[in-house]
Formats: structure tokens, C-alpha cells, sequence
């Protein structure tokens, strides 16, 4: 089923808006640049695309909006009209509920367009000759505000965290300090880590993993809040100052984007997860965990009311951004497949409108 538009109703729009953009009746509010709001993963990929869509000279340089995902989203099922958003950015794809909230404000034709992958690493100083190899569980009981009794796994008591040293987790990892450095909750990479490591590791365990089902509250709580008891530290937004860190403390582990493990190759080492190295195939496949595609959200009835969109996608799909030598990659981007890159620039350049999930 395909979110469309009655043809009257989109008429009428269209004529509407027309006037309030070309300096009508109601010219107040109109915009001759595109509006842009949402993931903060997304955020520096469509800054770059928008300031190169700028330097061409022929359309205004788009404003964009780091304002969360869920932020991003619920500005631009806001409605239609030079008021409302006109592109969402997302670090995961829209869901069946905001589909619907979009359709009720009127906002029934969108067009998704998947853009590459984002990899988190968990990295530590090459000074340290281990090769760390965590599982999702691992890092969830090493990370989690309370975790399950170590005495009773599995009768579904919750404690606070006990654990010290990651040897007390498993006996195979090492005998040292559980400290890790990572972003503030303010951070899309914090949010990534939590709902991507942390709640991924609280899965496997099956008691938490049925909470899933029956009590999402508990469960969300439990998976995504993490410890305040020292082992997890907040470094701020400063990657340069946890790299100093861990030089200085070759046990300690910090949490990066992977576009930043590789600028710094010479200094740290990502660790394994459940096997799976932190490397370009591996995030673009999926086979590594913590890793998600990132998408933007086009509403189709302003594309013709508001100057730039079309060639915006089409800078953002094209090769020389989002190809595998492409800039974007140069700042983090995992590209997609050669295949699935070509298939979505050509859909996005139809304005292919997503099917209701």
C-alpha cells in the first residue's frame, strides 16, 4: 500500500503553497532554500552536500538542523507548506507510527533515500597488545546501570552493576579495570551505542529479551540506561581529548565513530565484536553489530514549491558523494553496495514514494 494524494486535495495544495512561495496572496513565511532537520549522525554528511550545493551557485545553500532523529521526524510530519521541514535526516528508517502521523498532517507521498552506513567502534591504545573480542552481552553487562544477579541469572532480578573487571564478566577477557570512555547522552553516537550495543546485548539474554514483548518500558529502562558509577565515563564531544586519554591508559577503552578509528589508525585498535572486526566490508555488510544504515526523508509535494530539492538528492546520490571515493566517505560515510547505490539514485531521481510498512 502506497501513501498517495487525492488529486483534488493535492490541487488544491499545490495551488496554495505556489502562491505563498512566488509571493501570492500569502507570501508571508515562504522560502527560497531548503529546510532540513533530523539525525545528528546524518548531520555532518548533509552539512558537506548542502554547502556544495551552495558553492554551485545556482540554489541557496540548504539550512540544516541537527535536532535528533525522532526530532527530525516529527518536524516533518508537521504538515505541508514553507512552515514545515522539507527533507527529515535519519539514523534509522521511519517508523509504521510516524508513517502514520505524517499521513494524518497530510504529509502522505515520502520518498526515502538510504544513503550508506555508520559503524561505532569500541577502541583501545595499540599500546596494548590484546586482541579484544566482546560480545553484545559482554558489553551490556559491563556498561548497564543493573544487570541480572550474578548469583541468579535468570530469576529475573535486576541488581546494580557489580562488576569491576572485565575478567569478572568472562574469565577469557582481561583481568583489568572496566572503564570506558564514551560521548554524553546528548550525543547520537551515545544513542547509536545504547540502542545499537547495549540493548542488542540485553537480547541475549532471554528473560530481558521476552521484557522486549511484554513490558517495552521495563525493558528499554533496564537495556539503555547506563552506569554512573565510574565505569563508564563521559569524555564530552571531544574525540582528540579520549584518544590523549587512552594513550595514557592503554586498558581503558573509548567510543568512536568508525570514520575516527581510521584517522587515527597509528594510535588505537578496534576491538572484535562477537568476532566481527570494525572494518569498511564488515559495516557495510551488516556482520558488524554495531552498525545501522542512515537515511534522509523527502516530502514529495514540496519539491516542486521549494527551489533546490531535486538537485539536492541528486548531489547527495551521486557518485562523486556517495560512491565509494566519494567526499562523504572522506567524512565517515559507509557508501552501500555498488548495486544498491545505483538502485537508489535512480528511485530517488524518480521520486519514488515509499510504501506504508
Amino acid at each position: 500500500m502506497k501513501y498517495t494524494m487525492k488529486s483534488k486535495a493535492n490541487m488544491a495544495l499545490a495551488a496554495s503553497l505556489l502562491l505563498s512561495v512566488s509571493g501570492g496572496v500569502s507570501a508571508e513565511g515562504a522560502r527560497d532554500s531548503i529546510s532540513i532537520a533530523g539525525s545528528s549522525t546524518v548531520y555532518p554528511f548533509s552539512t558537506v552536500v548542502a554547502e556544495n550545493l551552495g558553492k554551485a551557485g545556482k540554489f541557496k545553500t540548504p539550512k540544516v538542523e541537527s535536532t535528533g532523529t525522532g526530532g527530525g521526524i516529527k518536524l516533518f510530519c508537521g504538515g505541508v507548506g514553507p512552515q514545515f521541514i522539507d527533507i527529515a535526516n535519519a539514523s534509522r528508517a521511519i517508523k509504521k507510527s510516524e508513517l502514520e502521523a505524517c499521513a494524518k498532517a497530510g504529509v502522505t507521498e515520502i520518498v526515502e533515500v538510504k544513503i550508506g552506513f555508520d559503524g561505532i567502534v569500541l577502541a583501545y591504545s595499540k599500546k596494548n597488545k590484546q586482541k579484544l573480542d566482546l560480545s553484545l552481552k559482554e558489553i551490556f553487562l559491563a556498561l548497564a546501570k543493573r544487570v541480572p544477579d550474578p548469583a541468579h541469572p535468570e530469576d529475573g532480578t535486576l541488581v546494580d552493576n557489580p562488576y569491576k573487571t572485565w575478567s569478572e564478566i568472562n574469565p577469557r577477557l582481561p583481568a583489568t579495570k572496566i572503564e570506558v570512555l564514551g560521548p554524553p547522552p546528548t550525543s547520537g553516537t551515545r544513542d547509536a551505542f545504547a540502542e545499537l550495543a547495549l540493548e542488542g546485548g540485553c537480547k541475549a539474554i532471554p528473560w530481558l529479551k521476552a521484557k522486549h514483548e511484554t513490558d517495552e518500558a521495563f525493558f528499554k529502562s533496564t537495556c539503555m540506561t547506563v552506569r554512573q558509577d565510574g565505569a563508564y565515563i563521559e569524555a564530552g564531544e571531544n574525540d582528540n581529548l579520549i584518544i590523549q586519554k587512552l594513550e595514557k591508559n592503554a586498558d581503558a577503552l573509548g567510543i568512536f565513530g568508525f570514520s575516527y578509528l581510521e584517522q587515527n589508525a597509528d594510535k588505537i585498535q578496534g576491538a572484535l565484536i562477537d568476532g566481527q572486526a570494525p572494518k569498511f566490508d564488515n559495516i557495510a555488510s551488516g556482520k558488524y553489530a554495531i552498525s545501522r544504515p542512515l537515511f534522509f526523508y523527502v516530502k514529495k509535494a514540496h519539491v516542486p514549491l521549494i527551489p533546490g530539492i531535486e538537485a539536492y538528492i541528486a548531489e547527495f546520490t551521486s557518485e562523486k558523494a556517495s560512491g565509494e571515493e566519494g567526499y562523504l566517505a572522506d567524512k565517515g560515510l559507509i557508501p552501500l553496495p555498488a548495486a544498491e547505490r545505483k538502485k537508489v539514485a535512480a528511485d530517488a531521481k524518480a521520486l519514488k514514494v515509499m510504501a506504508l510498512k
